[in-house]
């Protein structure tokens, strides 16, 4: 019986097939967490949501913002819909696309198995907030998604701000402050407010940003939090945070981390040959 989180997959379907037949994945006794992201750039993300889906019993997701993207174009018009990328599109015209999107939309923004002592999100955790704090803001995001209201908040899901968390904080504001944080963050100031251009490597930031796991006066969490969303961090482990995107997309790798084990340890499979990372990077 064995728990692996896996990294970013955004429709590297031979890859994640190779990966679970590298873990001996057996759905009668092994669960498998998804960081997010699990659609998109990769070629064949219909075949990956089929995947992950037939899988559900024994998965848990928390939706990434290439996921999130799907769903709120989803939300509109067949005409408009007809308009994005060709792998997307495989997804929106499916015959199953209804049942596909439906499950999409009903999964997680946050996981927290306090058995395991694990966490998993796809970007981070704001600095200011406590574990029990990200909890429920995740679960009123989750709720609104879900409810009969939830295409309102799709449809207003894009945009930059507020791109700093405070309670005081209302309605979609809200909501999108909460959502930025948990799928879209990288780096950000002292005060907490997101730097949505900064995609490098630490260290090549501008002065001021930091990492959104080494912000000066953090919230410390008992808690050890596996993410992704950070192709060019790759793996990294350190101050209680496993970042896993290692850009199977761009020509890496797709790592798996096992979280039952005393010690996390690593199971990763190479990038199909053709991938790489376009002029300008990605994310």
């Amino acid at each position: 019986m064995a728990t692996y989180a896996i990294g970013d997959v955004q429709g590297c379907y031979p890859e994640l097939q190779r990966l679970l037949d590298k873990l001996r994945f057996d759905p009668a006794r092994d669960t498998l967490w998804f960081c997010g992201d699990l659609v998109n750039r990769g070629g064949q993300s219909l075949e990956t949501l089929r995947l992950i889906h037939a899988l559900r019993e024994n998965v848990i997701v928390t939706l990434g913002n290439h996921d999130l993207s799907l769903l709120a174009v989803a939300q509109r018009r067949p005409e408009a819909q007809a308009k994005v990328n060709p792998e997307l599109r495989a997804v929106l015209f499916a015959d199953d696309a209804p049942v596909l999107l439906e499950w999409l939309r009903n999964q997680k923004l946050l996981h927290h198995d306090a058995a395991l002592g694990w966490t998993m999100v796809h970007a981070g955790l704001a600095p200011s907030w406590t574990l029990r704090q990200a909890q429920r803001i995740a679960t009123d995001i989750e709720r609104a998604l879900t409810g009969p209201q939830h295409g309102r908040l799709l449809k207003n899901l894009f945009g930059n701000r507020p791109g700093q968390w405070s309670n005081r904080l209302q309605g979609i504001d809200r909501l999108r402050a909460g959502i930025n944080m948990m799928t879209r963050m990288r780096y950000c100031d002292v005060e907490g407010r997101i730097d949505f251009e900064s995609k490098g490597v630490p260290g090549s930031q501008r002065p001021g940003l930091y990492p959104w796991f080494e912000v000066p006066g953090m919230r410390r969490r008992d808690t050890r939090i596996v993410c992704g969303h950070w192709s060019a961090l790759g793996r990294f482990a350190g101050l209680g945070i496993y970042a896993i995107d290692t850009g199977c997309v761009w020509g890496g790798t797709l790592t798996a981390l096992r979280l039952d084990d005393e010690e996390p340890h690593y199971v990763g499979v190479p990038a199909e040959p053709h991938r790489k990372r376009p002029p300008g990077g990605g994310d």
